[in-house]
């Protein structure tokens, strides 16, 4: 990564983490989801409405942690907002090859979210940055009720197209 490049990563972190946008509760929400990250101890009470066609219609989120937890979580809100659930499910698995995987390109349909990428050079803070997305994870295999995830159980999300209507059991593949 560039040194430019490296400047503004670390700018639109610190941005997202001292102003977060969705930031707050949502009243409404048809599912809310309590995650945390023991390892450094962030936490995130994510709130999603969905639409009347399964789009994420409204998504907030509460909670507190380090720089990158909170700007992955705002980056992520404004970036789902208004996205199908297949789309959202697209977005989260282009997000965890980002932040994971060194040969992963960083898709341009990810916007903001590509600076992002510095955080793979730093695997214990790969879960600050996925915090909020195991979150949206688990919202998108329910369409009501609350759930309390860990950035210390499996990565759920089947990899296939498109999410069922109805929610599959977490770790369950869905075909």
């Amino acid at each position: 990564m560039s040194l430019e490049l490296e400047e503004l990563y670390q700018e639109v972190i610190l941005d997202h983490s001292r102003r977060p946008r969705n930031f707050g509760d949502l009243a409404d929400a048809a599912v809310r989801v309590h995650g945390d990250n023991p390892a450094c101890g962030d936490e995130i009470h994510l709130g999603v409405k969905f639409g009347p066609d399964g789009e994420l219609q409204e998504i907030k989120f509460t909670g507190h942690g380090c720089a990158i937890s909170q700007a992955s979580a705002s980056l992520m809100t404004m970036k789902l907002k208004g996205k199908s659930r297949a789309e959202a499910e697209g977005m989260l698995r282009a997000f965890h090859d980002l932040v994971t995987d060194e040969t992963a390109e960083a898709p341009r349909t990810l916007g903001d979210l590509r600076m992002m990428q510095g955080v793979r050079k730093f695997p214990q803070r790969v879960k600050c940055a996925m915090l909020a997305w195991r979150a949206v994870e688990q919202a998108l295999l329910q369409n009501a009720g609350e759930a309390i995830i860990s950035t210390e159980t499996d990565f759920a999300v089947p990899r296939h197209r498109g999410l069922p209507d109805s929610p599959a059991p977490i770790g369950k593949n869905v075909a």
